[in-house]
C-alpha cells in the first residue's frame, strides 16, 4: 500500500514540471519546451523518498534525454512504477493554446502496464453504467445506442470526443452518421477521457479513437480514482512500433486491455495545468508569485483534491533559493 504522503509529492512533481514548461509557453519552440518540463519532473521525482521505475515515459533509453523506460527515480524507499507525460499537449503549450498539462501516476510495483510510445486505440465512458457497456469490437454505431439506451435519452443527444486527426475520418463520419454530436479535440486526450467522467459539467459522454498509448495508460489511472470504464488496444503501424512493442514485454500487442489490465491496486494520479482549460487552470506569474493548479486522486481512498498553490519567485524569475516546495 502506498504512503498517503506520496499523493503530496506526486502533485509536486506535475507542478514542478508545469512551471519549467510554463518559462517557454508560446514560444514556439516544442523541444525547448519538452526539454525543460522533463528535466524538472526527472529533478523532483528524485527528490522523492521512492525506488521508482519509468514503466511510462519519455522514450527509450538513448532516445531521449530524461524519463525514458525502465529509468530509476527516487532518494530510496517503497519499490514503485511509475507513469508520467512532463507535457500532454505540447503543441498546444508552444503556440499557448489552452489545454496543455502535465501528469504522473505512482503505483505498487509491478502495478502498471509498460508500454512504449506507439498508439492505442481507445473507448471509455464514466462511471455508474453496467460493466462491459462499451466494447472496441462493437462499432460506433452500437457503442452510442447502448450508452443512449442506458441513459434514456437519444443518441442526438450524446456528444462523442475524438483527437482531430486525418486517421479518424471514418469514425467521424460514423458517429454523424449515426446521429451523435462530435467535440473534436487537437490535442490532450488524457483530459478528454477524464471529462467522460463528468458529462452534466464537460458536456462529453464518450471518448473514442486512436491516441497514444502513454496516454492510455495515464487515463487508465486517472479512471481508476474516479471511476469508469475504459478498454485499449495497442496498434504497430510500423516495424518499429511492432519491436519497441516486444521490447516492453507485451506478447499480445491486440489483446483488448481494460482498466484493470493497465492498473492494478492502489495508484496515485495527479495532473496540473500549464496553459488553461476545461479541466484544469494554467500556470500564472504575478507579483513575485506562480500560482499552479493541480488535482491529484488516490484510488485506494477515492479521494480526488484541487489544490491552488502559490510559491515565491526571485528577482530573475525563478523559485526562491531554487528550492520547490
Amino acid at each position: 500500500m502506498l504512503d498517503r504522503t506520496l499523493k503530496i509529492e506526486v502533485a509536486r512533481v506535475t507542478e514542478a514540471a508545469a512551471i519549467a514548461a510554463s518559462r517557454h509557453v508560446g514560444l514556439g519552440d516544442e523541444q525547448l519546451l519538452d526539454d525543460g518540463a522533463a528535466a524538472a519532473m526527472e529533478a523532483a521525482f528524485n527528490a522523492v523518498a521512492i525506488c521508482g521505475r519509468v514503466v511510462v515515459g519519455e522514450g527509450e533509453k538513448g532516445q531521449v534525454k530524461h524519463l525514458w523506460l525502465d529509468q530509476e527515480l527516487g532518494r530510496g524507499g517503497p519499490a514503485v512504477d511509475i507513469a508520467c507525460m512532463s507535457v500532454e499537449g505540447l503543441t498546444l503549450a508552444a503556440k499557448d493554446l489552452r489545454g496543455a498539462i502535465s501528469l504522473a501516476a505512482l503505483a505498487e510495483r509491478d502495478s502498471l502496464i509498460k508500454v512504449p510510445r506507439v498508439y492505442m486505440d481507445k473507448i471509455a465512458i464514466g462511471p455508474g453504467y453496467p460493466e462491459n457497456l462499451v466494447d472496441l469490437d462493437l462499432s460506433p454505431a452500437e457503442n452510442l445506442r447502448r450508452l443512449a439506451e442506458v441513459k434514456g435519452v437519444g443518441v442526438s443527444d450524446l456528444t462523442a470526443c475524438i483527437l482531430d486527426r486525418p486517421r479518424h475520418g471514418g469514425l467521424i463520419g460514423e458517429v454523424r452518421e449515426a446521429g451523435a454530436r462530435i467535440r473534436l479535440i487537437s490535442d490532450g486526450d488524457v483530459a478528454g477521457i477524464i471529462h467522460t467522467t463528468d458529462p452534466s459539467e464537460t458536456g462529453i459522454d464518450i471518448y473514442m479513437g486512436i491516441g497514444g498509448a502513454p496516454q492510455g495508460v495515464l487515463a487508465a489511472a486517472a479512471l481508476a480514482c474516479i471511476g469508469g470504464q475504459m478498454q485499449g488496444r495497442l496498434m504497430a503501424r510500423s516495424d518499429d512500433h511492432a519491436r519497441a512493442i516486444r521490447r516492453a514485454g507485451i506478447d499480445e500487442p491486440g489483446r483488448k486491455l481494460t482498466i484493470a489490465d493497465m492498473v492494478r491496486g492502489d495508484v496515485i494520479f495527479a495532473a496540473t495545468g500549464i496553459t488553461g482549460g476545461a479541466l484544469l487552470r494554467g500556470v500564472k506569474r504575478e507579483n513575485g508569485k506562480v500560482r499552479t493548479h493541480t488535482i491529484s486522486m488516490r484510488s485506494r481512498t477515492g479521494t480526488i483534491r484541487e489544490s491552488h498553490v502559490f510559491r515565491r519567485l526571485d528577482t530573475s524569475g525563478d523559485l526562491l533559493n531554487g528550492i520547490f516546495t
